[in-house]
Parts: structure tokens; C-alpha cells; sequence
């Protein structure tokens, strides 16, 4: 497998592999899955930001993008700028095989680059799989936002987690925009010099 930056090309599959976590549970707080177009419009929003990861099968196993990360801001006011949310879905077919742990090894290394210092995850309450992905990585709970949203006539909680990316400076300077950090030479070494990232087989503990 490989994690590489996304593409537009890569909208439909990633729309996809989203949808049944809008449709069939209540992972994500939607209920309309998004389009192509859409997802499309999100994912050139994001990258405007920070990096929108996915992870691809070789060709040899059929091709196709089998996962997909992506950070976002945290809040919009100035002195949250050195904070992001986190992302990650994989497909279903595709859980326990290291996927998510790949795009998030990844993705934290280029979040570092760019100069932010702590992530967050929101995950609706209980999602032992993705607790447990998070939690691998150094992410603690912060706090539980109970019942606040409802979806399938259940009422839901949102757990949040937090992970410290690098330590913080006493004066941190404003993190890079995503196309500064992405001619840095770090930035193409984390990426495999051409965009990609190859992904050693194997389990991970939930994604």
C-alpha cells in the first residue's frame, strides 16, 4: 500500500468509502451522504489548509484508495491556529490492516512540519475501534460532550481526545501555510520524494 496526497480523481472513491458511516451508523453526524461534487469541494477546502491523505491498494491487489485522513482548523479564532481536528475513515473491507494507522503516521509528521502542536479527534460514543487507533497514538481523553447529537432515534455522546504533536515552544511562531511546508525538503522525505509513502503490511488496531 501506499499513502500519497490526494487527488481530484480520487473524489468518487473517497465519497464512498464515507458514505456508509453517514448512512449506516452513526460514526459521522450527517444524514445525507455527501457527493462527488461535494466531497470534491471539501477536500480542495482542506487542502488549502493542511495535507488530505489516502492510502491506495498496489495495483497488484486491485488498485483503489482504501482510506483516506485529512486535518482540518480546530476553531477559527487567531490563538487556536497551532491546533487541528483529525480525520480518518477506512473502508470497510479494509479494517485491521494498517490502514489507518499508515495515513495517521503519516499525516502527524507532516502536521509537525507545518508547525501545529496538538491534534484532536471527536468520535461518537462508543466506537471501541477507533478509541483504540487513537489511543495507540498517544491520544487521551479530554472530555465527553454527552447526548448531543441524535441520529437512528438515539440520542448520542462525542467523546473528544487530544494528542500533543511536538512540545510547545514558550513563543510558538505561525504555523506554515500548506503550500510553504510542502517545498521543504522533510516535507518530500515523509512523502517518499514523490508524493508517496509506501505502507509496510500489517494489523493496526482499529481505523
Amino acid at each position: 500500500m501506499q499513502v500519497r496526497m490526494a487527488r481530484d480523481q480520487d473524489v468518487t472513491q473517497i465519497a464512498a468509502i464515507y458514505r456508509p458511516s453517514v448512512t449506516d451508523g452513526a460514526t459521522s453526524f450527517e444524514v445525507e451522504p455527501p457527493s462527488a461534487a461535494e466531497m470534491a469541494r471539501r477536500m480542495r477546502a482542506v487542502l488549502a489548509f493542511a495535507p488530505w491523505l489516502v492510502c491506495e491498494d498496489p495495483p497488484a491487489a486491485g488498485g483503489g484508495v482504501v482510506g483516506y485522513a485529512y486535518a482540518s482548523p480546530h476553531n477559527e479564532r487567531p490563538a487556536y491556529q497551532w491546533s487541528v481536528n483529525v480525520t480518518v475513515y477506512v473502508h470497510a473491507g479494509h479494517h485491521r490492516r494498517g490502514v489507518g494507522r499508515a495515513l495517521y503516521r503519516t499525516l502527524f509528521q507532516l502536521l509537525r512540519l507545518q508547525g501545529f502542536y496538538v491534534a484532536h479527534a471527536g468520535i461518537t460514543l462508543p466506537n471501541p475501534g477507533s478509541v483504540g487507533l487513537h489511543e495507540a497514538f498517544g491520544f487521551r481523553p479530554v472530555g465527553v460532550y454527552p447526548a448531543v447529537g441524535w441520529k437512528m432515534g438515539v440520542w448520542r455522546d462525542v467523546g473528544w481526545w487530544q494528542l500533543p504533536l511536538q512540545e510547545r515552544p514558550a513563543t510558538p511562531a505561525p504555523p506554515l501555510s500548506h503550500a510553504a511546508a510542502q517545498v521543504l525538503p522533510a516535507w518530500a522525505g515523509v512523502l517518499g520524494g514523490g508524493g508517496d509513502s509506501a505502507v509496510a503490511p500489517g494489523g493496526s488496531g482499529g481505523g
